[in-house]
């Protein structure tokens, strides 16, 4: 089964208007017709349970800008975040114990992670940068993420962008390549099986400058 959001139908969004924004939808892989899950707009996927069984997207309603899970087969939307500011960006750990997201709660973009149902939210580290988008490996050893300068609102695609490694472990922290333009890079990048490799989009050739090899 494949998670897509698209924004080609018409929608509602949450205070009932008409709008032409993203929704959540789930698709057989071998190909057929989407099965929408998400009513109100806008909805982005990011993420899927370990399990399968469960989708973790980002919704916009009455303005905020929060985390929602909603089940696979069928049901409603669960709101997990209420803090003041954007949440976006989540992601189930390998385990499927926790959601690791972005949160602007403290001021800044940084990176937070919470139990499954929501509770217990806790920061996972600061610096003073902006970190979007973080992706635990399947090991459970590392996690990639996106960083822009502490000057940069939001994502955007005309600014540069580091691609960083943290060790789950000591929190020690690495730079794995420099590129330009967030948006589409590695929104939602790709883990190799073996925790070995991250498969992501780059607007630019890159070149031995822009990479650091190995971890």
């Amino acid at each position: 089964m494949l998670a897509i959001s698209d924004n080609t139908a018409e929608t509602k969004s949450a205070d009932g208007k008409p709008a032409h924004d993203s929704l959540v939808y789930v698709v057989p892989i071998t190909g057929g017709t989407p099965k929408r899950l998400t009513q109100n707009a806008p909805s982005y996927w990011h993420g899927w349970s370990p399990d399968g069984k469960t989708l973790a997207f980002v919704g916009q309603r009455n303005g905020d800008f929060d985390i929602y899970t909603i089940p696979v087969a069928d049901g409603d939307e669960t709101r997990l975040t209420t803090a003041k500011g954007l949440d976006d960006g989540p992601e189930y750990s390998p385990d499927g114990q926790y959601i690791y997201f972005n949160s602007e709660r403290t001021g800044h973009m940084q990176i937070w992670r919470m139990k499954a149902d929501g509770s217990e939210q806790e920061q996972v580290f600061s610096d003073d940068y902006n970190n979007w988008f973080p992706h635990v490996s399947p090991d459970g050893k590392w996690m990639v993420f996106l960083t822009y300068e502490k000057d940069v609102t939001g994502h955007p695609e005309n600014k540069d962008v580091m691609l960083r490694l943290m060790n789950m472990d000591d929190k020690k922290i690495t730079v794995l390549a420099k590129l330009f333009g967030g948006q589409g890079t590695i929104n939602v990048p790709s883990w190799s099986p073996d925790s070995k490799s991250v498969a992501f989009v780059s607007y630019r050739f890159i070149g031995p400058d822009d990479v650091i090899q190995g971890r």
